[in-house]
């Protein structure tokens, strides 16, 4: 996964650490007591303390396990670490609740966001001009429709033809779609990994 080292308001390498064990650890917390591993964000520095949204994908054996997240900041980023492992382990509807015998071969990906933008487009070729490959995550709206693609998607899904496309099926929307109505967000993330 792509990370953005170095930019503003990255985290160091311990608290990456931090928060690759801290999700590993309310997993197993999950799997004893049904319930994500308690945080008191005290604990934890000051950057991990602070308000930032997070998504924790799970993979094994390089396929997608469970992926559950936040768009916007909603609490401290150790919290919401520790709550969205648990919730792509054992609530991501797409898959079975994680099983103890599949914790060994877990991988844990984090992706820290920014916070979302607007991006106002015209048309759908206003759109594809404005996606920066490989940077943007994207948030779709229109008409009670919703989805977003992390820009880890970008590793499977390079051209911002296919992106959009696949990002409009996931919102239940037809790959061809347009409307006047949509509404586009766009952010970065910061993404790591054990």
């Amino acid at each position: 996964m792509s990370s953005t080292e170095g930019a503003p308001g990255t985290l160091g390498a311990a608290e990456r650490r931090a928060l690759l064990d801290l999700a590993r650890s309310s997993i197993r917390h999950g799997l004893s007591h049904h319930r994500p591993q308690p945080v008191e964000p005290l604990d934890f520095p000051a950057a991990l303390r602070a308000p930032r949204a997070a998504f924790v994908t799970l993979s094994r054996d390089g396929q997608l396990r469970g992926c559950i997240g936040h768009l916007e900041a909603c609490q401290a980023l150790a919290q919401d670490v520790a709550e969205n492992a648990f919730s792509a382990a054992f609530r991501d509807p797409r898959f079975p609740p994680l099983r103890a015998d599949e914790l060994a071969g877990l991988e844990i990906h984090i992706s820290v966001l920014s916070p979302p933008e607007p991006l106002p487009v015209t048309s759908e070729a206003d759109l594809l001009r404005q996606i920066r490959p490989g940077v943007d995550g994207l948030i779709l709206e229109d008409r009670g429709h919703r989805g977003t693609f992390l820009p880890a998607v970008w590793e499977s899904l390079t051209l911002p033809e296919q992106f959009l496309a696949h990002l409009k099926q996931k919102a239940g929307l037809a790959p061809d779609y347009w409307s006047d109505t949509i509404r586009v967000a766009r952010y970065t993330a910061e993404a790591f990994g054990d």
